[in-house]
């Protein structure tokens, strides 16, 4: 906030320190959201370059953050529509939980497991999982769960940039982290298995 209060009286010398504060957070949102590491470098690029385009239409430079995000989201899926890397179509969240045949998904109950043991995953290996989880959830929880507990939006913030009410954003977040729990809650339990003598 302090780099774009500076842009915006004139500073040229901010430049720098904010693109650099931004640079990495927009790329990782980007990857994340488009899926190709192409996608989201040309996604990147075009954001940074629209933000300094249009910085003078920032009207808070509190808001600062939700604004770069509203750019980085409406670029993606831009980008999304024209991309060949784009699926043919978006799975549902139900789709994607694991479940028996016929079971119903509406509810999704999650064990509780507790404190992890360092033993039964590498951090490495459950940041890998968890950015693969992240992936395979559909966008409009994906975008949720990215910019309130990646980025730390608030509510109100996330609902601005997705440009829905705030009661949508609780839903769909408190979905999304359902189903990244039960992911992962499945992989650590496998895991587990597996290194069980």
């Amino acid at each position: 906030m302090e780099w774009a209060r500076r842009l915006l009286a004139g500073d040229a010398s901010a430049f720098t320190p904010f693109v650099e504060s931004f640079q990495h957070r927009i790329f990782q949102y980007t990857w994340l959201m488009c899926g190709q590491r192409e996608d989201a470098e040309e996604v990147s690029q075009d954001t940074l370059l629209k933000i300094f385009e249009s910085f003078d239409q920032l009207q808070d430079p509190e808001k600062v953050k939700a604004w770069v995000f509203r750019i980085a989201k409406n670029y993606c899926l831009m980008k999304r529509r024209k991309s060949v890397f784009a699926p043919e179509r978006e799975l549902s969240l139900d789709e994607l939980l694991p479940g028996a045949e016929g079971e119903s998904t509406r509810t999704i109950q999650v064990p509780d497991s507790g404190e992890l043991p360092d033993e039964q995953v590498l951090r490495s290996e459950l940041s890998g999982e968890l950015e693969q989880a992240l992936r395979e959830l559909p966008e409009i929880y994906r975008s949720v769960v990215l910019l309130r507990d990646v980025e730390g939006l608030s509510t109100a913030e996330t609902a601005g940039v997705l440009d829905l009410s705030e009661d949508a954003v609780k839903q769909r977040l408190h979905r999304g982290r359902l189903a990244l729990r039960k992911r992962l809650a499945a992989y650590l339990g496998s895991a587990g298995k597996e290194l069980t003598p």
